[in-house]
């Protein structure tokens, strides 16, 4: 959940900030050149132009974000034989999987968790939570990586920037044309763009942005099964299946002693995450996973 949460959060940032802007230039104009119709070419291909930019500033920006906010400390030179075995093991699953050497990071939680970003295959990043170092058997840990390794081999985040740019896209479209016949048709403006156009805009592009929102998680669900296989073929399936129990293991006792809910494992939400709606949810259920691994 860690890495879609600050790729989304910082997709919409972008495209708020570039929407007030141009507004504020004076950019975003909607109108045909009578002043009173839509031109819907044009509208079109400034929301693509600007969805779409959202999304792939936010790609460019993932791994230095993601470095930042987590505060993830990258291995240079391994110090310690858990740095070099943590190198040594991401070095392995980048060859087998084919993609460019990532940079390996250790951030400090205690929860179990990892994540992995970047802008492309051969220049990611693949970070892992002391707390999983400590609690995870060998096996489990290259089981994790290789999962990791997985959604960068499967090219996880480009795809879903192209994605997120059709939404973003759907989104700013749809809020202006539903602005645009409130201001004409129900407050009767005749006269370029009104204050109600610009509120029911903002109002709309919150309310379409939560439901798209669903498409986005459904890919992201959909990206979990297909790290989950490509996990089990580079670590074996036994490991992936013992590491996905051991973090089913994790969440139920964390949920019975109620533990501060806040652990996340393969950027997995527990507890409170399990009770929300699953259109909404970036990851499916623990048990779904292992199912499907099993008899998948």
């Amino acid at each position: 959940m860690y890495r879609i949460g600050l790729f989304l959060l910082t997709n919409l940032a972008i495209i708020v900030v570039a929407s007030i802007s141009l507004r504020l230039l004076g950019v975003d104009s909607i109108l045909a050149n009578n002043g009173m119709d839509l031109d819907l070419s044009a509208l079109l291909i400034f929301c693509a132009v600007f969805g779409f930019l959202g999304s792939f500033v936010s790609l460019l920006l993932s791994k230095f974000l993601a470095k930042r906010t987590s505060g993830t400390q990258i291995i240079g030179q391994p110090q310690t034989e858990e740095e070099r075995w943590l190198v040594q093991t991401v070095a392995e699953l980048a060859k087998k999987a084919d993609i460019g050497m990532p940079e390996v990071g250790i951030f400090p939680a205690h929860q179990s968790n990892a994540f992995a970003t970047g802008w492309n295959r051969n220049n990611a990043l693949v970070a892992v939570s002391a707390g999983l170092l400590q609690r995870f058997s060998r096996d489990e840990v290259r089981a994790v990586l290789a999962h990791e390794i997985g959604h960068v081999a499967n090219g996880d985040m480009i795809t879903l920037s192209l994605v997120q740019g059709v939404v973003n896209t759907f989104v700013m479209f749809a809020a202006r044309v539903i602005g645009f016949f409130v201001d004409r048709v129900v407050l009767k403006n005749n006269r370029g763009l009104g204050l109600g156009y610009w509120i029911t805009t903002v109002v709309a592009e919150i309310a379409l942005g939560i439901l798209a929102s669903t498409i986005v998680m459904w890919f992201s669900r959909q990206r979990e099964f297909r790290a989950d296989a490509a996990g089990a073929q580079l670590a074996g399936r036994t490991a992936m299946l013992g590491a996905l129990e051991k973090l089913r293991a994790e969440t139920q006792a964390q949920v019975a002693n109620e533990m501060p809910e806040t652990m996340t494992a393969f950027g997995i939400s527990s507890g409170w995450k399990r009770k929300t709606s699953k259109l909404f949810m970036t990851h499916p259920p623990l048990e779904d996973r292992i199912r499907a691994l099993k008899y998948g």
